[in-house]
Formats: C-alpha cells, sequence, structure tokens
C-alpha cells in the first residue's frame, strides 16, 4: 500500500491554506484540476511567499507539497458535498480569527500586519474566508471517513508481533507526580491599589481617550494588549465566569465597571455581538504578589502537608481537590498529565519533559511518598508553593505490551486509520478527473496523482 501522507498533510492543512489573497486574473495559471476543482498558480505562489515571510528556508519543492495539499483538499471537499458534510459559518468566524490574532502577535500588532499584506483586515478576511472553510470541511470529512475504524486487543498484539524485535521502540524512565498548588492571593486591602488603577484607566477611556492606546499602553494581557486590547470572538465557554458576565450583558460600544477575575482586574468595552458570541477588547490590570501573601501561601501549604502526613485526616487526592489551587490538576486527584504524540493525554511523564525543578525534587522521592512544601518560580516569574506525590516510577525500556499496551493501542490506532485514508484516496482517485500542469508532474509528491490522471480520464470518458 503506497504512503500518500494524508495525516500529516490535514494536521499542515491550515498553516498554509492562505489562498484568493489576492485578485486572480483571467490568465492565471492552471496549476491543478482535481474533479470540478481548479487550482491556480497564484494559490501555490502566495502561499509559498506566506511560508516564506513565516521564516521558511527557500525550498522550490515545497511548491509541490503545497499542491499535493490542494488536490487532497479539494478531493475531501467534493465528497463532503455528497455526504452533507458541512460547517458553521460561526466555526469559520472563529477560526479566521484566533489566525488573525496570532499573525497579528507575529508581525508586532495589526498595523504592521496591514502593511505587509497590503490590505485591511477586513478585506483580508473576507479574501480567505472560503478557503479557510473548505479546508475545515475537508477536515470534518476525513474525520468521518475514519470516525468508525477501531482495533482490537488481538489486532495491537499482532502488531506489536509484527514489530521486529531490533526495531521496538524504546521509552524512557517515566514517572506519575502529582502536585497541590498554593498560589498567593492579596487581601483586599493588598488588592485595593490595582483596582484603582484600572478604575483611574477606564476613568480615561470614559473621557475620551481611545481604548485601544490606553490597552497598548497599559494593558498587562500579553496575548492581547499589542493587538489595543482586541480578544476577538468568543463565546460563552471560552473566558473566565466574571468576564463572561460583563461582556454579555453590554450592547456594542458600551464599556464595562471595573470587575475582577483570577487574572486581576479589568475593564472591557464590546466591539460587537453576533448571536451567541461577543467581540470585545479590554484593559488588565494584573496584582503583584507581596511577600506577606507569600507568607500566608506557604503557611496553608504547611498546614496541609500536616494533615496529610502527620495527622493522618486526608489523602493527597481528596487534599488536592479541596485545597489546589491547580484547576487542571485539582479535580484528577491531583495528577499532572501531559500531551504526547502516542497516547494524547497521560499521566506517565517522561522525566526529561518534567519542570527541572519538579523533576530534581522527584528524583530524591520514593514511590507513594509525598514531599515537603516547596517555593517555585516559574518563567514568567511566578511564585508558589507546591507538595509533590510521586505515584510510580517506570524505568526506561524497551516496549512491550504488559507496560505499553496504550501507547502501543494508539499507534496500532494510527496506522489502520491512516490505511483507512490511504484506501479511500486510492479509491476516489482513480473514479476522478485530475490534470496536473507539467511544471509539476517530476514532483515526487504528485506522482500517485500523475499516475492516476490517464485512468481517471478514461473512466471520465465511457458512457
Amino acid at each position: 500500500m503506497r504512503k500518500f501522507g494524508i495525516f500529516l498533510i490535514i494536521g499542515l492543512l491550515f498553516t498554509v491554506t492562505m489562498a484568493h489573497a489576492q485578485q486572480r486574473v483571467t490568465l492565471d495559471k492552471v496549476a491543478g484540476v482535481v474533479g470540478g476543482s481548479v487550482i491556480l498558480q497564484s494559490d501555490i505562489e502566495l502561499q509559498y511567499a506566506q511560508n516564506l515571510a513565516q521564516g521558511m528556508t527557500p525550498d522550490p519543492n515545497f511548491k509541490c507539497m503545497i499542491l499535493n495539499r490542494l488536490l487532497i483538499q479539494k478531493l475531501l471537499a467534493q465528497q463532503a458535498v455528497i455526504d452533507s458534510v458541512t460547517v458553521s459559518e460561526d466555526d469559520v468566524d472563529n477560526n479566521i480569527d484566533r489566525r488573525m490574532r496570532s499573525m497579528m502577535q507575529r508581525a508586532g500588532g495589526q498595523d504592521r500586519l496591514e502593511q505587509f499584506l497590503g490590505r485591511s483586515l477586513i478585506q483580508y478576511k473576507d479574501e480567505i474566508r472560503s478557503d479557510i472553510k473548505e479546508g475545515m470541511i475537508a477536515e470534518k470529512m476525513q474525520a468521518k471517513i475514519t470516525e468508525k475504524t477501531s482495533v482490537t486487543p488481538q489486532e495491537v498484539k499482532r502488531y506489536f508481533d509484527n514489530i521486529p524485535k531490533d526495531s521496538l521502540p524504546s521509552y524512557n524512565k517515566e514517572v506519575e507526580v502529582g502536585e497541590i498548588v498554593f498560589q498567593p492571593k492579596l487581601n483586599k486591602e493588598e488588592k485595593q491599589f490595582y483596582k484603582e488603577k484600572a478604575e483611574a484607566l477606564r476613568t480615561r477611556v470614559k473621557n475620551g481617550e481611545d481604548f485601544g492606546n490606553i490597552a497598548r499602553l497599559y494593558s498587562q494581557d500579553p496575548g492581547s494588549a499589542a493587538e489595543g486590547g482586541d480578544l476577538g470572538f468568543f463565546d460563552r465557554n471560552t473566558m473566565a465566569k466574571e468576564f463572561t458576565a460583563n461582556a454579555f450583558k453590554l450592547k456594542a460600544g458600551e464599556i464595562s465597571p471595573v470587575f475582577e477575575t483570577e487574572f486581576g482586574f479589568h475593564f472591557l468595552q464590546v466591539i460587537e455581538r453576533r448571536g451567541e458570541q461577543v467581540h470585545a477588547r479590554h484593559v488588565l490590570i494584573m496584582p503583584v504578589v507581596t511577600p506577606a501573601s507569600l507568607q500566608r501561601a506557604k503557611a496553608k501549604a504547611d498546614s496541609v502537608y500536616t494533615l496529610i502526613t502527620k495527622n493522618k485526616q486526608i489523602d493527597f487526592s481528596t487534599a488536592a481537590s479541596v485545597y489546589s489551587d491547580n484547576k487542571e490538576s485539582k479535580y484528577n486527584g491531583g495528577m499532572l498529565m501531559m500531551e504526547d504524540n502516542v497516547t494524547a493525554r497521560t499521566t506517565l511523564i517522561p522525566t526529561d519533559k518534567l519542570d527541572p525543578a519538579v523533576a530534581l525534587i522527584v528524583d530524591t522521592m520514593k514511590v507513594n511518598e509525598i514531599s515537603m512544601p516547596h517555593q517555585f518560580t516559574d518563567q514568567q516569574g511566578k511564585q508558589t508553593y507546591k507538595i509533590h506525590y510521586l505515584r510510580s516510577v517506570t524505568d526506561a525500556h524497551k516496549a512491550n505490551l504488559a507496560q505499553d499496551l496504550p501507547k502501543l493501542k494508539v499507534v496500532a490506532q494510527n496506522e489502520k486509520v491512516t490505511k483507512t485514508v490511504n484506501e479511500w484516496f486510492e479509491k476516489k482517485r482513480k473514479n476522478t478527473f485530475v490534470r496536473i500542469d507539467p511544471e509539476f508532474q517530476s514532483c515526487p509528491q504528485l506522482k500517485d496523482w500523475v499516475n492516476n490522471k490517464e485512468t481517471a480520464t478514461s473512466a471520465q470518458a465511457k458512457p
């Protein structure tokens, strides 16, 4: 079975699909045709230029990869029409808004991005919309093709047995680590200075100063300050509940009172309402930890450590759910999890992937041991106290079914999914008209499209 790289292609599809960002001319060269869809040379050239702008080393062969991706996208999108696979306009809007925020951040703001694009963001978003939507539909169509693909335990075993013994994967030392996090919290008096600072900035805006300029100069939200506080569109489930409550009760143009979230003190302005989505911008003032608040966090950590280890009044998992300020782990018994390329989310973490400060402490612990509270400072300078629990240690080893069944199951599943997708494409391409411009027919990535074009043409010609 030939491998077409379909899996990788869909993963990369949305990072480069930016066609239609310039007006097409009637004589624009046709680089490829698949079914009833045409791919223009300008589609390829624009995507190539955008990748160069993002730091890619010049490589003409990359144009072959772009054309391959576009051919795949078109074929999936055509099948989606037949199978009634669609995406909502709101989802398309959200996707485009996320892209624009990312692009603005890389470019250094909206003005610099518009200068690079040679057009306003509103115009650019309108130009790329159809291609973004098609790419999303293609991704959804591929998911439908593989949605019923699964592997049985017997298939996993067969997959493992077929791996040559000298080719078995090796896994590094892994640990399961839990933590209870104690964040320093300012009291009402300590917070007052920062609340008053936010109030003063809000007053300046109400008195006529530009909201965007105030946000650029004073907001401490690293993700939106450079864009004048612009957050794009979001729904009721995206932001902190206090933020959502204020945003969804305002009309376009209105400015909220100063309010507090876990991040600090905000005020926001609604720019546009669209159904169950709001486009808003905000200013954030973040309080700074005081020595007194840090000492209070330490005292609380010491108290909880005593409850767990000396008084035996509560176990680690329950203590995490009650006392931890880490919202991602507290309802998981305090256990840390990581994303990997094999099992998606897992509590088994390679020691080289741990925070070095945590790894240093865990290295001195025994299984089932609970550490004393330690002070930590993250890369942003944020200080906390943490208690750690070492649940298990798995030494470095060659893959085996007893220890690595979850990992092997995912790998076997991915291989089966890839095979399913490849078979689908092989069948569809043989019955679809394909034409590749001679300039691209020597591309290694396109050999299967080129080889199938005569068969597809013949199939189209039959009565």
